[in-house]
């Protein structure tokens, strides 16, 4: 079943289950996607967008909870920074699995093989292998300066 269709589904059974906090991220989750799609055609790009796209939107919205709920920590609004960190569990479950510390190092020696690069110039074309083969899957603000130390 397709990232889309998991999404409908759920955003059913939330509606039968009648939680109204899961049916909430859903159709904001749905609604990012929908908003994707209608870009994309206006770019010339195929509609519906693929899984990799809709996989961009969905952690694009775990980072702004993410940078939300630090902000409320910040101003010491635990209310908010718990609703934020809810909605981040929602996503989350549509998400692929994180890449522990461990596999991304891994992932890192072996496109940094793979690619045949040997310096801080071919740095680029790493991430965007990286980016390529593990989207959705790892942190790109935490690999870059690991790819970076590889590569010194």
């Amino acid at each position: 079943m397709d990232l889309r269709a998991r999404i409908n589904e759920a955003l059913k059974e939330a509606m039968r289950a009648k939680a109204a906090e899961r049916l909430g991220v859903l159709r904001l989750m749905n609604s990012a996607v929908k908003d994707r799609d209608i870009a994309a055609r206006g770019e010339g790009q195929p509609s519906p967008v693929p899984d990799e796209g809709v996989i961009a939107v969905l952690a694009r919205m775990v980072k702004q909870r993410q940078e939300s709920a630090k902000a409320y920590d910040d101003a010491g609004r635990d209310d908010l920074a718990s609703k934020e960190r809810a909605e981040i569990a929602v996503i989350e479950e549509f998400l692929p699995r994180q890449l522990s510390e461990q596999e991304a190092e891994e992932a890192i020696v072996a496109t940094i093989a793979a690619e045949g690069a040997s310096g801080l110039r071919d740095m680029g074309r790493v991430m965007n292998a990286l980016k390529t083969r593990y989207a959705g899957q790892m942190d790109f603000g935490k690999v870059g300066p690991l790819v970076k130390a590889r590569l010194s």
